[in-house]
């Protein structure tokens, strides 16, 4: 196997940086989208509320390659996306509707005399929100947030799908020239973990910190 990394290690390393490239641009986004569709879930306003609830909803009840497949089938043919970009948007998407279901699960699980309390002394609903809500709010959603960060840096192996030059694409040319259907994979589920494992962990140290 260390044979297989030596002679393929360009290919790899070249398949590891675009995954990092990948995972921290759609980790950025979806977090964004995920806080703004979270928030328009809960803000006074219903037509604001109905229009949150119907983005997440479809977004979360529709596979990852298939919202990836139609950025690089049908949006590509319009706006001339490659697999990278098409992939990126799709998993941005796809994570923004799971991270706004997480962060307004734990808006709401901040006790509403908080909230009430913003809001007599003068404090804005967005003022309240930004200043009470929100900050007790992260504390509660570090845990799944974590879990969630996670999950969308292993769905980045969405891009093999569009020749996106992650990682499980690299594995899957070298598997195909070198006609090992077990090394290269081996190889990827190592890179994985490198990029995963120390996210766990300093998820779990945030969280240990912020309890205390």
């Amino acid at each position: 196997m260390w044979s297989l990394f030596t002679s393929h290690a360009s290919d790899f390393l070249t398949g590891f940086g675009w995954t990092i490239l990948s995972s921290v641009i759609a980790l950025i986004g979806a977090t964004i989208l995920g806080l703004g569709f979270a928030l328009l879930q809960i803000v006074p306003n219903r037509a604001a509320n109905i229009a949150g609830k119907i983005y997440i909803e479809i977004v979360r009840n529709i596979p990852l390659l298939v919202i990836t497949m139609f950025f690089y089938v049908v949006v590509a043919k319009v706006f001339h996306l490659n697999g990278f970009v098409s992939g990126t948007i799709g998993l941005t998407l796809y994570s923004s509707a799971f991270i706004a279901e997480t962060i307004r699960a734990g808006i709401n699980s901040v006790d509403t005399g908080q909230y009430e309390g913003a809001r007599s002394n003068g404090l804005t609903w967005w003022e309240a929100m930004r200043y009470v809500v929100l900050p007790q709010a992260i504390k509660l959603v570090i845990p799944p947030l974590g879990n969630q960060f996670v999950n969308l840096i292993k769905n980045s192996s969405i891009l093999a799908f569009v020749a996106g030059m992650d990682l499980m694409y690299q594995a899957n040319m070298i598997s195909q020239t070198t006609f090992d259907t077990f090394g290269p994979y081996i190889i990827v589920a190592i890179f994985y973990l490198m990029l995963t494992m120390p996210l766990s962990y300093y998820m779990r140290y945030l969280e240990n910190k912020l309890e205390n």
